[in-house]
């Protein structure tokens, strides 16, 4: 070979080498420098969403993002699908377990991030939304949680609504006063730690139990941009199970030392009076 060549080829081989670690290091150095994020995705037997629920995830623009998937034993091809992606995975498995509640709490044992989230495997985060919730909570210091506005879409992913986010504080929360979309809040693990695992007897409001909760550490930040979208359909719980929502509410209002007539209570007595009228609302818009 001509030495000509051969000189060359190695002077390209040790630029190539030397941009490849260069980018490696930087690769490195960002990834230690922002915050890990852990997020788990519990699922059942939901194929039919779940390929879009993880490429929501995975292919967010955040560097350091931790993503585990709890599936409970599915027998409908989830697990070709969990299996696609097993490479970008941090952890997951199939196997049976109590219940979505359970899968949740058995992702946040393994979760090693300093921010929490979880994101049902029928439901989707829009992109840039974990780099967005990374920053209010590094402007916000003194912040427990943030959340953020949500879309509410039906099974073929067209936007049939929005989600009343709003503005909430442990006050309200225990008014009922709740408007946080559980798809689009991200927590701090100190303050997890403190307050978790959530509490598996609930079917329905283990959510709003743990909002309480952090509510009691540190305050929750609304934050008024859009980062994920909440699907309604016919096998969600919020629409074949919504009835079960507002008594565990009460639970934990009664668990707090809430009184019988309260703002809350008497919300739970319109609610039920209104409910048939909203669940035909909420399946209409369905079609």
């Amino acid at each position: 070979m001509d030495p000509t060549i051969r000189s060359t080829a190695t002077e390209r081989w040790n630029h190539w080498a030397w941009v490849s670690l260069t980018q490696h290091l930087i690769y490195n150095k960002v990834m230690s420098t922002q915050p890990k994020v852990s997020i788990i995705t519990p699922s059942f037997n939901q194929a039919r969403f779940l390929e879009q629920t993880m490429r929501s995830v995975l292919e967010q623009d955040y560097p350091n993002i931790e993503y585990i998937v709890i599936d409970g034993g599915s027998s409908d091809g989830s697990l070709d699908i969990i299996q696609k992606h097993a490479d970008r995975l941090a952890y997951w498995q199939s196997q049976k377990d109590k219940g979505q509640t359970d899968a949740i709490n058995q992702g946040f044992a393994r979760a090693t991030g300093e921010i929490l989230a979880w994101l049902n495997s029928d439901d989707i985060l829009y992109p840039g939304a974990v780099r967005a919730a990374v920053l209010q909570l590094q402007e916000h210091p003194e912040i427990g949680m943030v959340y953020a506005n949500c879309h509410w879409i039906n099974s073929e992913g067209k936007i049939i609504g929005d989600f009343p986010a709003a503005q909430t504080n442990l006050k309200k929360l225990r008014r009922g006063y709740v408007h946080i979309p559980q798809q689009t809040a991200f927590f701090r693990a100190d303050l997890w730690r403190k307050v978790g695992p959530l509490d598996d007897s609930f079917y329905f409001a283990m959510d709003y139990d743990l909002w309480t909760r952090l509510a009691e550490q540190a305050p929750l930040l609304y934050v008024p941009e859009l980062w994920a979208a909440f699907r309604l359909h016919e096998g969600a719980k919020s629409i074949a199970a919504d009835d079960r929502c507002w008594p565990e509410m009460l639970r934990v209002h009664y668990r707090d030392g809430g009184k019988k007539l309260s703002l809350l209570t008497l919300k739970y007595t319109i609610r039920k009076l209104v409910q048939p009228a909203w669940i035909w609302l909420r399946k209409r818009r369905l079609s």
